[in-house]
């Protein structure tokens, strides 16, 4: 089972977009673009700096 993590290698801020990226096996942009109009019209920015409390960072780079 893969673990949840933030990414050291695909990251603008703070690796939480790259981490879900990795994780789900999908583009970091489409995760960034999805992250971005929540936090126009929802609690994005909010959900995002939870992540970064929450999610700790990958240990393996």
């Amino acid at each position: 089972m893969k673990k949840l993590y933030r990414s050291r290698n695909e990251k603008m801020l703070c690796g939480v977009c790259g981490g879900l990226s990795e994780h789900l096996n999908i583009d970091p942009t489409i995760i960034r673009l999805i992250f971005a109009a929540f936090g126009f019209w929802g609690p994005g920015i909010g959900v995002y700096i939870l992540c970064i409390f929450i999610i700790p960072e990958n240990p393996m780079y």
